[in-house]
């Protein structure tokens, strides 16, 4: 006979969650933006949940305080979910709120919408047949954040035969483009970098000789003129070196990524930004909020507790009831596991930032950078007893309002770095340090990274040249030769 039906015995360690730790875990993520969204879902789904605060306390009468007789594993005791001290409300009282309750200082935000929907909004002004609408919507939506159409005509006609069951050429979508082309931001909807610099010099003033002339360098010496090789362009175009100058400086306004401004993270005019904490100084200390006013307060639903009530006084229909009590007792379980869920939430968040500004106490104060330490998330989660994949989680996507202005907490986080002396620096100080470097360096001859390696090194810092490449890159300065000017 085969091994194969051989019975075995297995014993297997492992971990799971409890319902209320999922809750946890999933509102942690949650930034203040969308958690009033999130527990407003809750009150919809889970009747046993009610917003407001509980005004007065539901109790069973004493002699009916007692365990429901049921013969199986579903037995349960009715003061388990009725008892005065499981019936919480989340919101702190001490430090969730300002010391002064009633005032209407106004969290700041500003809202706007996204690149897609800027270039829409545009195109839609425009006269149109409705086959052009169609095929300048389904191309606008294949336009990246950069405002790059990285996908070739060729692609979008099988698109529209296949998906759309749309009949049309690359000639006809080209024309289509044109018209995009044309809209703002400038340079929107190129293929190629070199087409995006031309669609934007065309929209300047060619009268002026610097921008004429910007115009023909990009058109027949881009690739000179990409790895600066200035000499070669002086010679085709038989023009002096000043008026190459003047041509580079013009080119150099223009934005290689168009659609940059829409899709930045920190663009405040496109995305809302609401703070999570709110910190305030004075000379007395620090003063941490968290950013609830638009939360409601959340309570059991009296009318539960009283249908719970009756089904323990009524013995007499218990069996029959008893799916009837299982429902209820399934949505009281869920309504408190919520309810101490966002608790927990409140607390770990307060928690977490009260570590953070402890750790970077002198960077608070006026926010100098240079005061900012070398801070990792392993350092947070040992001075709050919280395991770094928590840590993570409160920090992503959070904000926080200070007195020089709102910052998101993962710009509070950089490595550490030793210097010859021992001393701990942050590499944001590092990274600095290199910006001032290449500041101050010759534009004619610009610094390798071999020579900033040197340069740092005599600062103290003993890095290697791959690493200051890597903060380099980090900083978007482009490599020494392409640095290089007249």
């Amino acid at each position: 006979m085969s091994d194969i039906f051989k019975q075995k015995l297995q014993q297997k360690l492992l971990q799971k969650l409890s319902p209320q730790q999922i809750y946890l875990i999933k509102l942690l993520e949650i930034p203040s933006l969308h958690i009033e969204e999130r527990i407003k879902k809750e009150l919809e789904e889970n009747p046993a949940l009610e917003e407001g605060a509980e005004d007065e306390e539901i109790m069973p009468d004493n002699e009916d305080d007692d365990q429901l007789e049921e013969k199986d594993s579903e037995e349960f005791t009715l003061e388990d979910y009725i008892d005065e001290d499981d019936i919480p409300d989340y919101r702190f009282q001490t430090r969730n709120t300002s010391k002064d309750d009633e005032r209407k200082t106004e969290i700041p935000f500003s809202v706007g919408y996204s690149f897609h929907e800027h270039l829409l909004s545009q195109f839609g002004l425009r006269e149109l047949t409705e086959k052009q609408r169609f095929l300048g919507e389904y191309i606008i939506g294949n336009i990246d954040e950069d405002g790059y159409l990285r996908r070739a005509l060729s692609s979008i006609v099988d698109d529209m035969a296949f998906l759309q069951n749309i009949n049309t050429t690359e000639k006809e979508l080209e024309a289509t483009l044109k018209i995009i082309q044309d809209l703002e931001p400038a340079g929107v909807g190129a293929r190629t970098l070199q087409e995006s610099l031309r669609l934007q010099i065309e929209k300047k003033d060619k009268s002026q000789p610097a921008i004429k002339l910007a115009q023909i360098i990009l058109k027949t010496c881009f690739n000179e003129f990409s790895r600066k090789h200035y000499g070669k362009i002086i010679e085709r175009l038989e023009i002096s070196e000043n008026e190459l100058k003047m041509a580079t400086e013009e080119i150099l306004k223009l934005n290689p990524k168009p659609g940059g401004i829409y899709s930045d993270p920190f663009n405040k005019s496109t995305q809302p930004i609401i703070p999570d904490y709110i910190l305030e100084h004075s000379e007395d200390g620090f003063d941490l909020y968290l950013n609830s006013r638009n939360m409601p307060e959340l309570k059991l639903s009296s009318a539960y507790n009283e249908m719970l009530q009756t089904y323990g006084k009524d013995r007499s229909q218990k069996k029959e009831m008893k799916e009837a009590v299982q429902f209820v007792k399934q949505k009281i379980d869920s309504a408190r596991w919520f309810i101490d869920a966002v608790k927990q939430r409140q607390s770990t968040l307060l928690l977490t930032m009260n570590a953070m500004l402890e750790y970077q106490k002198e960077y608070f104060i006026d926010g100098d950078e240079f005061l900012l330490k070398p801070m990792k998330l392993k350092d947070v989660a040992e001075m709050t007893g919280l395991d770094v994949s928590t840590i993570s989680r409160v920090v992503n996507g959070k904000f926080i309002q200070t007195h020089f202005g709102i910052l998101p907490l993962k710009y509070f986080f950089s490595e550490g770095f030793q210097t010859e002396t021992g001393e701990e620096v942050s590499t944001r100080e590092i990274k600095r340090i290199i910006l001032n470097l290449v500041d101050d360096e010759n534009k004619k001859m610009p610094l390798t990274d071999e020579q900033l390696m040197e340069a740092l090194k005599e600062k103290g810092f003993s890095i290697a040249r791959r690493t200051v490449s890597k903060y380099r890159e980090n900083l978007n300065i482009q490599v020494a030769r392409f640095r290089k000017e007249i």
